[in-house]
């Protein structure tokens, strides 16, 4: 039972006129953008009894009552009934019946009065009404908010249905909502612009008179006590029905729109009402007014200035979204105010040059100079466009006085691809500053609104979001919406109402805001900052905005969307807006307004005169991540295990042991790579009995070692790829591995691999040493698990076949490395596995790995190295030459085979059955990128008479061939054919019958060995 305040609160029906006169005394200046408080001045009444001192003896009658009606008098019985059923205040209260003859006719009268009175039933169904109504505002209060700068995110072109309903019947000119979600909520009692009059009453005659929630239009102007659930009352426990929409509308459907009640947490829920729904909440100072306004001038000035300079040139503008730039800057205030210090963001290519000159604060001269087609570049590399590159920059926020870093992350044209990155990076950031809570580093991501709707890439980020080994412990992801795709419209682009809706799969909250409001702009990022300190959870902010040029500046919109940009060009651009507004309110008057422009634009043109200084481009400038120095430390190792043989996990868990007592921090991540997807690895022991408890040896190897982090990734390759990537640009004193779980399932996370890891030093200057694992092998498991497509990315490497290096030059192999863009290995000894591990965090550089690693060389009695292999003067061999009796009799040998990988072991197996191990040498390639064109000049030269052939087990449009042969043929400058022994060619890599694959391989072996093969080719 609810104990009331007082007796008086308890039992006095309140009237509308109390309610809104006690909350006009208490209540904070009005709301910004809202309408006048209405006040009522109908005279009060009051029961003649009730006072002070009389309300304990009132309340002990009213339980009393509620216990038992008959335990009290029937006059109060009388009060009480008409109290709980809203009488009016001095009318519940009936005199005591005198005792006299005519006492009978009095009760038979006052019965009547009793009996007329809504009973208790309807009281409460009332109420829960109300409570209902309350909740629709909450649920669905978004879907009739007024978010659309342009009120014309619908239009009805074609007058067609759009998802079940003709809006042109609605409202011609199609100015409804800005989600795709045309019909308004039935449970909500709407009184917005976006309805005529009509309308507005004949949905106020349905919801009241009979209708939906059963209440009547006498109804509105009764006050009814407000629930737990709702803080529209302020310091008010009771308000009138007509105030409690009218307050419900101030707060769900005016500029912003509110997502939350899908969160199934009520202290979350609780805190989101809180925010938006107390009166008078969003309120700004004079001083913050004017900052807004200043950060909203450096946003749409600078686009200004760039389009009267270089107005034939692609720069992706954000006119139509300049409050992007001061949202950024508030996230970023509030988060400094919290106590972060790192923020990385990653953003696409629209608006980067604004970020980066008034949010990074890059120096403008450096964004100038990038237009200027004569510049010359400086680095090494093929540089990127001016809206792909990224940023780092430390400096105090001004705001807080505060050190702030700010990183922008580059990014390829893919939008999202860089979410996984910008996570990964800053998971190391938090990982490698000891930030367990994600309190000091944290992440922004933008994003665009249809490619938020539409690239899987952002649901697997999503997904990453709060796995143990993944989470950053929230990330503030701010849409630009633009309500259109380059020329593509929303009702084409996606199903769901809001690009938005797949952050609702992690429970994220979604502030949908007017981008044309610089105020609910400002305060909803607020809120979105606080929640993630708070909660430390993702949080959506949709900045419903519109794109005022085409998809770029040289593009013309007309042709595609001609009724949005003629509303465009009628808008009244953001700024003058906002300007007016403060004139008019007396925050600032027009000279300072105009003194503010001219500030601004002179800061421009002294950059632009500086600019032009700019003859070298230093793609360095625009490093995201700068590295320390590095080292290089090759330690004495002692003796790991007592058995000097070794197989393939072995040789790993030596190689990452070695490297952990060097202080090399090692992460491993992928599905299922604690077990191993081939159970051999077992990096992570579990307690048989007791659920959860395990144990990881590895990190328990010696004292002050280096931590090891290995990770069950979700099914995800895309996404962990991207965030492992990330996660290596933070250090390179750390080696970072992703493994697949068959190395065809890269094909997923092809995007990382084209964009970032390949072309990534070479646009951006940014090296990373990331090593992929992609299990490879034709043995009969079928086309989606034999093939790690070493063709892909042997034909991306940056080496030219036609040209023999020098191979005289000192450290030859090593200048290799340090010019090729990644490595590619297929190791076929366990010894040499373990030093290509150790190599790629020991070399003075780094370069992307990219391993072919075995299946069923995995427990292959052959495939052993002996720990005299790998121990201090031994290291990786990139050619494992013959060293059988072929070896020893070069001048016998009739046939050379070059090979790499498994292929080997059914090679040598196949040679001693046919007893031609004097006949057949067989040389190993195990780095096939950079290419040993000297070591395999020397197995050429070793054997005069043997003719050449290269066998693979791939088919021949795949695999290795098309790499190998024309190098091969430069090597020995085109004396001799290179033969091919393998399958022929086929579109899928393998094929899924048993019989066929071991007749295809029986085939191959066939044509390696027929020494009369290639006779008629000659």
């Amino acid at each position: 039972m609810f104990h009331l305040r007082t007796c008086a609160a308890k039992l006095r029906p309140l009237t509308a006129s109390q309610t809104v006169k006690t909350f006009s005394q208490n209540r904070p200046a009005a709301a910004r953008t809202f309408g006048q408080i209405r006040c009522y001045t109908a005279p009060v009444a009051a029961e003649p009894f009730l006072s002070g001192t009389s309300s304990n003896y009132v309340e002990e009658m009213y339980y009393a009552w509620l216990e038992n009606p008959k335990s009290v008098h029937k006059s109060w019985d009388i009060f009480f009934r008409n109290t709980n059923a809203g009488a009016p205040p001095g009318t519940a209260y009936q005199s005591p019946l005198p005792l006299s003859p005519g006492s009978l006719s009095a009760v038979a009268r006052a019965r009547p009065l009793v009996e007329a009175q809504p009973n208790v039933d309807k009281l409460v169904e009332d109420h829960l009404a109300v409570q209902s109504l309350i909740r629709a505002y909450q649920v669905r209060g978004h879907h009739i908010a007024k978010l659309d700068p342009l009120g014309i995110s619908c239009v009805n072109f074609d007058d067609a249905p759009i998802r079940g309903h003709h809006v042109a019947q609605l409202d011609p000119l199609g100015i409804l909502d800005a989600d795709l979600d045309s019909s308004v909520p039935a449970d909500i009692i709407s009184s917005t612009d976006k309805l005529d009059l009509a309308v507005f009453k004949e949905r106020l005659r349905m919801l009241t008179v009979g209708g939906f929630y059963g209440l009547d239009e006498s109804d509105l102007d009764k006050v009814f006590h407000l629930p737990t659930t709702t803080f529209i009352g302020g310091q008010e426990s009771a308000l009138p029905l007509r105030e409690i929409i009218r307050r419900l509308e101030m707060a769900y459907c005016q500029h912003i729109g509110v997502e939350f009640m899908f969160i199934n947490d009520l202290e979350q829920c609780q805190w989101i009402r809180q925010k938006f729904e107390t009166p008078g909440v969003m309120q700004f100072t004079n001083e913050e007014k004017r900052t807004l306004l200043a950060r909203l001038v450096r946003s749409t000035r600078f686009e200004e200035f760039l389009q009267r300079k270089w107005s034939s040139e692609k720069r992706f503008g954000l006119e139509g979204c300049e409050v992007l730039i001061p949202a950024l800057k508030t996230i970023i205030d509030k988060s400094s105010e919290n106590g972060v210090d790192y923020v990385i963001m990653g953003m696409p290519h629209r608006g980067r040059l604004n970020v980066l000159a008034n949010v990074i604060r890059k120096e403008l001269e450096q964004i100038f100079c990038q237009f200027d087609s004569k510049l010359e570049a400086a680095d090494e590399g093929s540089g990127d466009v001016k809206y792909h590159l990224g940023m780092y920059h430390r400096r105090i926020n001004r705001v807080t006085d505060r050190n702030i870093t700010l990183s922008l992350v580059a990014n390829p044209s893919h939008l999202e691809a860089a979410d996984p990155v910008v996570m990964g990076k800053t998971k190391a950031e938090q990982f490698y500053c000891g930030d367990t809570e994600g309190k000091k580093v944290m992440s922004i991501l933008l994003h665009g609104d249809a490619a938020f709707a539409g690239q899987g890439i952002v649901y697997e980020t999503f997904h990453l979001s709060d796995l143990p080994s993944y989470t950053t412990h929230g990330t503030v992801h701010v849409v630009v919406n633009n309500q259109i795709g380059f020329t593509t419209d929303p009702r084409m682009a996606r199903s769901s109402p809001y690009p938005t809706d797949v952050a609702r799969v992690v429970n994220a909250p979604i502030f949908h805001v007017n981008s044309d409001d610089p105020e609910a702009v400002m305060y909803v990022c607020k809120v979105a900052a606080e929640w993630r300190s708070t909660f430390h959870k993702d949080v959506v902010v949709d900045l419903v905005c519109y794109r005022r040029n085409g998809h770029n500046e040289m593009d013309e919109p007309m042709f595609t969307q001609p009724l949005m940009y003629k509303q465009i060009r009628k808008q009244k651009p953001v700024l003058q807006k906002y300007a007016e507004l403060l004139v008019s309110q007396g925050v600032v008057n027009q000279p300072e307004y105009e003194e503010e422009i001219s500030k601004y634009d002179k800061i421009c043109e002294e950059a632009f005169t500086r600019s032009k200084d700019e003859k070298i481009l230093h793609i360095k400038h625009w490093l995201d991540s700068p590295w320390p120095g590095l080292s290089r430390i090759l330690k004495t190792r002692g003796e790991l295990v007592k058995n000097r043989t070794v197989d393939w996990a072995l040789a790993e868990y030596m190689a990452f042991g070695s490297l952990l007592k060097e202080g090399i921090h090692i992460r491993l991540s992928g599905q299922d790579v604690e077990r191993g997807t081939f159970s051999h690895r077992h990096h992570v022991l579990h307690d048989q009995n007791v659920d959860k408890r395990t144990c990881i040896p590895m990190n328990h190897l010696w004292p002050n070692q280096a931590p090891y982090t290995v990770c069950n990734s979700s099914l995800s390759e895309y996404g962990v790829l991207g965030f492992e990537l990330g996660f290596a640009m933070a250090s390179p004193n750390a080696l970072v591995l992703w493994e697949a779980q068959f190395g065809d399932f890269h094909n997923t996370a092809q995007c990382i691999i084209d964009q970032f890891i390949c072309p990534g030093q070479a646009k951006w200057v940014r090296q990373n040493g990331i090593v992929l694992l992609l299990p490879h092998g034709m043995e009969g498991m079928g086309p989606e698990h034999s093939s790690a497509r070493p063709e892909r990315f042997l034909q991306m490497c940056n080496d030219d076949p036609d040209v023999l290096p020098d191979l005289k030059e000192a450290n030859f192999d090593i200048n290799q490395l340090y010019d090729c863009n990644w490595v590619v290995v297929n190791c076929s000894t366990p010894g040499n596995f373990f030093h290509v591990l150790r190599r790629q965090i020991l070399l003075p550089f780094r370069k992307p790995l990219i391993i072919f690693t075995p299946k069923s060389l995995l427990r292959h009695p052959e495939a052993r190295s002996n720990f005299d292999e790998m121990l201090p003067g031994t290291h990786f061999q990139r050619v494992i030459p013959e060293d059988g009796p072929a070896a020893q009799n070069p001048g016998n040998v009739k046939r050379l085979l070059f090979c790499t990988g498994k292929v080997y072991y059914d090679l040598t197996r196949e040679r001693k059955a046919r007893d031609m191990v004097e006949q057949v040498a067989i040389t190993r390639i195990e780095q096939l990128s950079p290419f040993p064109f000297d070591l395999l000049l020397q197995e050429v030269q070793k054997y005069p008479s043997a003719e050449l052939a290269w066998c693979q087990e791939e088919h021949k449009n795949q695999g290795y061939y098309d790499y190998v042969k024309p190098r091969l043929r430069t090597t020995i400058s085109r004396a001799k054919p290179v033969w091919y022994a393998g399958r022929d060619p086929a579109a899928a890599p393998a094929t899924g019958n048993k019989k066929t694959h071991l007749t295809e391989l029986q085939r191959l072996l066939d044509t390696a060995f027929d020494l009369d093969a290639f006779k008629n080719f000659s």
